[in-house]
């Protein structure tokens, strides 16, 4: 039997993408099971952008293009940049992926090695510490949980930095909890980080767009430019446009680190999809007003999940200033028993309660590095939404 690398057994398969798939043949074999487990916009693909691929085909744009992105999408890229982040980025500045995985991947791969030591912030997306243990640097988590809004302080960034801190992974509006760092509180921790020259700062903005009430979306390399030339700013379609499935992430950074990105690309991917990236084009400079209109029914879905959480026995639920997901505390149903005698344990079993026992898929705290809590989605309908909380607030009662 071939035995596999190293590399890939210090990587473990997709939480998010597991409960997905289990949510998948659980509808197959006829099950009513409601997933909130997917962090995917329940809106479709904006009908312009949808009409510039069509086109796209017709033109016969279907050849490949440069590794990193054709010379239209990286200036609308650079456009965008411009116009929502105050970042002026050259297209040699700027990496076109497959999606923002891959840009994050591409970044981390080119650039740590044994030694070095990436600090990522929990609760944390699934996928960080996999890349970083996969490019054979060590992830250092820092700890932020629901008391301190999900987000770590300048004292615990300075405490975890060491000679060996290659980089910092920063994503706000978070997933898993929908937290976001205000300018102010990014400017405090770009003072820790300056003095720090070895360090640079990976923001994931992927959430960029989705953010309410009086909320306003700011990124480190715009509220620090001091640390310009030390982050890439990492961002893409598939979120605000609802083009998951189109993939296409890009980031902005320094010429040095987008050429290494491009010469790992040019030897794993190539470039992403022709036909993506022209629809990627029409979604950067058209019509951005709808935008606005769908922050304006997640906002009410925030609000209609949070209420309900928070009324379920046993579920603290902060109220998060972007993204689509909420992360409820689960800390005090930890050791109930279930109405069949299983004691919960953990939060994942918690999970598979809400998933036998009430039909209800969510994503369990431990897979994003904080327990015991739970992540919910709610890019879905108010109907749904409603009916999903229903179901879970009588799983809670239940316990005893």
């Amino acid at each position: 039997m071939t035995k596999l690398s190293e590399a890939i057994g210090r990587i473990k398969p997709s939480a998010t993408m597991a409960m997905s798939g289990r949510v998948t043949e659980l509808k197959a074999e006829g099950i009513d099971v409601i997933g909130l487990s997917a962090g995917e916009p329940d809106f479709d693909t904006p009908d312009f952008v949808k009409e510039a691929a069509i086109k796209a085909i017709r033109d016969g744009e279907t050849k490949y293009t440069p590794v990193d992105g054709t010379m239209a999408l990286k200036k609308a890229v650079a456009g965008k940049f411009l116009r929502d982040n105050e970042l002026i980025y050259t297209p040699k500045q700027i990496s076109v992926n497959s999606g923002g995985k891959h840009s994050l991947f591409n970044a981390l791969v080119a650039t740590v090695e044994l030694g070095d030591e990436v600090i990522i912030p929990a609760p944390y997306w699934v996928s960080y510490p996999d890349i970083v243990n996969f490019a054979g640097a060590t992830p250092v988590v820092i700890e932020a949980g629901a008391d301190q809004g999900y987000k770590i302080t300048p004292e615990q960034l300075e405490a975890a930095i060491t000679s060996r801190t290659k980089w910092l992974i920063l994503n706000s509006p978070s997933n898993p909890t929908g937290a976001a760092y205000s300018a102010e509180e990014l400017k405090a921790l770009a003072e820790v980080i300056l003095p720090h020259q070895q360090m640079m700062v990976m923001t994931d903005d992927m959430y960029e767009h989705i953010w309410y009430a009086d909320f306003a979306f700011s990124t480190i390399a715009q509220v620090c430019p001091d640390l310009y030339d030390r982050t890439l700013t990492v961002s893409g379609c598939s979120k605000a446009y609802a083009m998951t499935g189109w993939r296409i992430g890009f980031a902005g950074g320094p010429e040095w680190l987008i050429g290494a990105m491009r010469k790992l690309q040019s030897q794993s991917t190539s470039n992403p999809c022709s036909i993506s990236q022209a629809a990627a084009v029409a979604a950067l400079n058209g019509p951005q007003e709808f935008l606005v209109d769908r922050n304006a029914a997640f906002q009410k879905r925030r609000d209609l999940v949070v209420s309900m959480i928070n009324d379920t026995p046993g579920l603290h639920c902060p109220t998060p200033e972007g993204a689509f997901y909420v992360y409820p505390d689960a800390s005090e149903l930890i050791g109930k028993a279930t109405p069949k005698g299983k004691i919960i344990a953990t939060d994942e079993d918690l999970i598979g309660y809400f998933l036998d026992e009430a039909q209800v898929a969510a994503v369990h705290g431990a897979a994003f590095g904080l327990s015991p809590a739970f992540r919910i989605s709610y890019a879905t309908s108010e109907d749904i939404l409603i009916e999903a909380c229903t179901r879970i607030q009588r799983a809670c009662a239940a316990l005893s």
